[in-house]
């Protein structure tokens, strides 16, 4: 008889980056148990990335900065953990507050350990990379589980982060477009700033950002741009906070071909799926589009490419540049090394195509 399908509790109280790698994890367990994983996050994008995801059933989640007593979302999740007494719990959380938040949880619910495995608690951990960290992690079983019960998949699962645009998304982003004047033209995505661009209620550049490259020389940068690929648009990507930094950014390079774009996140997934390439710092954006199979460069500051570097399902280019051990700041690269390593990128194939023809 072949074992009950189950649906995998996954947590994790990451960032944007982090819940996009988190999909990796998921097409395993999703294979594996055979049912679609139910994902618990905190902020508003875990349920932005997965809103038509094939291997998520369920996105719950919490308010980032909001005591458990007053957010309401705590107490739907607590009711769904007690109401999922089966289901089998990975926790992929490693900050040690946040874990501790996690383990209330867990413990309120009256979820039992033996059902549940914490990724810092195996040997998943000593894995470099993240997504090697996580498929590792998929692997394992938890003690109230049979392993023979749930094998490895076979075929073997994509063991890379994947995501899906939305119809609704897709269909946003298109209308967005052609109200820009930008349905037929190349795009080229340049995300030049992460969480830590712009501080305090004045948003002023904050000095101790390692991923920060100055203005003049995202100008440049996107100046050979233009002359590489006349045709193209350039669309400077962004957050709210980092609307200072993207005006400032397009106001120095002098081009009507470029944008400054503030985009949400279902926008901005859209726009991976139909764009010509991407330049980003290291940061979810990049993530993102590595998951959409779009040509990618990304700069690297302080933290390692062997831990970071984004990851493709269907191999199309990922090119990363900085990072140590040569490099601790984005100041350290020059336009030209830049520039250079853009050029580099092969052409997309397919992913563009399919998009223009949605």
């Amino acid at each position: 008889m072949p074992a009950p399908p189950l649906h995998p509790i996954v947590l994790w109280f990451g960032r944007v980056g982090d819940m996009i790698l988190l999909s990796a994890l998921l097409g395993i367990l999703h294979r594996r148990y055979g049912g679609r994983c139910h994902v618990i996050g905190a902020g508003s994008w875990p349920g932005e990335i997965y809103a038509c995801h094939p291997d998520v059933e369920r996105v719950d989640c919490l308010r980032r900065y909001t005591a458990p007593l007053f957010d309401p979302n705590w107490w739907r999740v607590l009711a769904a953990l007690r109401a999922r007494t089966a289901a089998p719990v990975y926790v992929c959380e490693f900050d040690p507050r946040k874990l501790a938040r996690i383990r209330r949880l867990l413990s309120l619910s009256g979820v039992a350990p033996e059902r549940c495995l914490y990724i810092t608690g195996e040997a998943s951990w000593a894995e470099r990379h993240w997504v090697d960290r996580l498929v590792s992690f998929g692997r394992l079983t938890p003690r109230a589980f049979d392993a023979a019960a749930y094998p490895w998949p076979s075929p073997p699962p994509l063991c890379a982060p994947h995501l899906e645009v939305a119809p609704a998304a897709r269909a946003e982003c298109g209308a967005w477009l052609a109200a820009q004047g930008l349905s037929d033209a190349p795009l080229i995505l340049v995300q030049p700033g992460n969480r830590r661009s712009m501080r305090g209620r004045r948003l002023r550049p904050d000095t101790d950002d390692d991923k920060a490259w100055p203005v003049e020389r995202w100008a440049q940068l996107l100046q050979r741009l233009h002359e590489r690929v006349p045709a193209a648009r350039l669309l400077l990507c962004g957050a709210p906070r980092e609307a200072l930094l993207l005006e400032w950014i397009a106001a120095a390079a002098r081009r009507p071909e470029v944008r400054a774009c503030e985009l949400p996140l279902s926008r901005l997934m859209a726009l991976c799926e139909r764009a010509h390439s991407m330049i980003s710092v290291d940061t979810g954006p990049a993530h993102a589009a590595a998951a959409l199979s779009l040509p990618l460069l990304v700069l690297f500051g302080a933290q390692p490419q062997a831990e970071w570097s984004p990851r493709s399902p269907g191999g199309s280019a990922v090119t990363c540049l900085g990072g140590p051990p040569q490099y601790r700041r984005l100041t350290e690269l020059s336009v030209q090394q830049v520039f250079e390593a853009w050029c580099s990128l092969p052409p997309r194939t397919l992913p563009v195509a399919r998009a223009a023809a949605s």
